[in-house]
């Protein structure tokens, strides 16, 4: 039998940072803070506590996990670029995973659809639209960013909505959707890097891990400062692992 795959995950879309440890099937170890600081201050001690209470150094972790967005713009070159640091000096490769394909992950099993909200400000969220089939999460449509009354105009059947975007906009959300809508509870609407690194782990057994210089985050709008510089070019395709 050959030896459990680790992975070590980080997310840093959201305010809520995490890192987590995977030994197989087990989950190792998992931190999360929450906190207002950048995520910088605290990302590198959090590895090195998680590493440390799953009985791990860094050189025998077999593959790292990443949260490439959407989310924060800072926050996720952050997570990014921290993780494209270690995976080079350990010689190991990385897989991306969506940060709305984690939230709504952690909701299955789950027998109607799911939208994932993450609040993108200016009155818009991203958006991922899922539902679940024979045990995994199948995608609806493309994730986005867009006003919220154009995901809701779009749903007529019983769904879940989950995620930041969901906490922040649910009365609106239940203004149009009445009894169609179900909620989570308020600490499950951040991605948990535990999610994450478990959507990794078949990524990884099938061969699907990259180099590290092939992960980019995955925005789906440009930042502020872009378009001030710019102007507006629509959204910028970057490539998912």
């Amino acid at each position: 039998m050959p030896p459990a795959l680790s992975i070590l995950a980080v997310d840093t879309a959201t305010p809520c940072c995490g890192v987590a440890v995977r030994v197989g099937e087990r989950l190792a170890s998992e931190l999360t803070v929450m906190s207002s600081r950048t995520h910088s201050v605290h990302l590198l001690s959090m590895i090195r506590e998680a590493l440390e209470l799953a009985d791990l150094e860094l050189p025998t972790i077999d593959g790292f996990a990443v949260s490439i967005g959407p989310g924060s713009f800072t926050g996720l070159r952050i997570g990014i670029s921290t993780v494209k640091a270690l995976a080079f000096a350990a010689g190991k490769r990385c897989v991306g995973v969506s940060s709305l394909e984690s939230l709504a992950w952690a909701c299955l099993p789950w027998p109607d659809g799911i939208w994932a909200l993450m609040d993108a400000r200016k009155g818009e969220v991203y958006a991922g639209h899922y539902r679940e089939r024979g045990g995994a999460l199948e995608r609806l449509a493309p994730e986005q960013v867009l006003p919220l009354e154009a995901a809701l105009r779009a749903t007529d059947t019983p769904h879940l909505f989950v995620g930041d975007g969901a906490e922040r906009y649910r009365d609106r959300i239940l203004s149009v959707m009445g009894g169609l809508a179900g909620f989570v509870a308020p600490e499950r609407n951040f991605p948990r890097a535990a999610v994450l690194a478990r959507l990794a782990q078949p990524l990884f057994a099938a061969g699907r891990g990259v180099d590290p210089d092939h992960i980019v985050p995955r925005y789906l709008r440009q930042s502020d400062a872009e378009l001030r510089l710019h102007g507006p070019s629509g959204d910028r395709a970057v490539p998912e692992c």
